[in-house]
């Protein structure tokens, strides 16, 4: 279908060059066609540049999809452009003033490193992840939002010796599954944490009815996992990443001198080898938001 955006939107060339369509907000208003309203909470660093990241992915979709970028009250988001953050992001209540909201992605953010009550903006993630359970179909956290959101089922995350980055092998516990997004047992996709959840406490969590296991990697743990329910999906992973995107982190992290090149990943020969795992994710995730919003209606 199409992704709604307005029209000066700083990534409409790159929207056309990768043959994703798009409306402007007043065309979609005069369609019988009802978009699904996406909300996107962005707190990764740069997070303008971060953007198409997501849109790539959400624009593939047979569905016509609304994206509403949405900002936290106590994040202070020093390395945004705030002309930007101004302009296109609107809080957590205006998101939903009209209606609610379809589904939300809520990303990763650089705060591996702190306990979760000591972020500065925990109190309202975790209000904003509490009401979204009530109100969205379901909640994709990526990386750091997924780690939080097993906090909040009671798997609290452990610090690595070293940054797990690069692309890893991971192996489907449920083949097939609506949400899992990918065909085969196998499939690839790139991790970039300084944490994990231990194998013990997820397995614990699966016992308790707490948390239901999708994915597992012999280097990565398990990466994907869901609420009973199904009204959270969490990726440990970053499926949503570029090539461009894995070469900028190492060339950061070289000039750091801290982290050790990305594993499986040639950077002079970069090739996206977890395509279909990124493209099926998204595209189950959203067919499983508008079952769920038809039904509902």
């Amino acid at each position: 279908m199409a992704l709604i955006l307005p029209p000066n939107y700083h990534k409409i060339t790159a929207v056309e060059r990768n043959r994703i369509s798009w409306i402007k907000p007043e065309q979609a208003e005069r369609q019988d066609i009802r978009p699904l309203r996406i909300g996107i909470l962005n707190i990764m660093p740069l997070g303008k540049q971060y953007e198409f990241n997501l849109l790539h992915p959400l624009g593939l979709s047979v569905l016509q999809i609304e994206p509403i970028w949405i900002r936290l009250q106590s994040h202070a988001y020093k390395s945004w452009d705030q002309s930007h953050l101004d302009e296109l992001y609107v809080s957590w209540e205006a998101a939903n003033a009209e209606r609610p909201l379809d589904g939300l992605i809520i990303t990763g953010a650089p705060v591996e490193h702190l306990e979760f009550e000591d972020v500065r903006y925990w109190p309202e993630l975790v209000k904003l992840i509490n009401e979204a359970k009530e109100m969205c179909a379901s909640t994709l956290g990526l990386c750091w939002a997924g780690f939080a959101m097993a906090y909040m089922a009671g798997v609290n995350k452990i610090a690595l010796d070293k940054k797990l980055f690069g692309v890893f092998p991971m192996r489907s516990l449920v083949p097939g599954h609506s949400l899992m997004g990918t065909q085969n047992d196998q499939f690839l996709c790139p991790q970039s944490r300084h944490a994990a959840l231990p194998d013990t406490a997820m397995e614990a969590a699966e016992r308790q009815g707490r948390l239901r296991l999708l994915a597992h990697g012999e280097s990565v743990g398990y990466t994907i996992f869901e609420t009973p329910d199904q009204r959270q999906l969490m990726h440990l992973g970053h499926p949503e990443y570029t090539v461009g995107r894995i070469v900028a982190e190492m060339e950061r992290d070289k000039a750091r001198g801290d982290v050790p090149p990305p594993e499986n990943f040639d950077a002079d020969h970069p090739q996206t080898l977890w395509r279909s795992h990124r493209n099926l994710l998204f595209q189950q995730w959203l067919w499983f938001c508008y079952q769920r919003v038809s039904f509902q209606a």
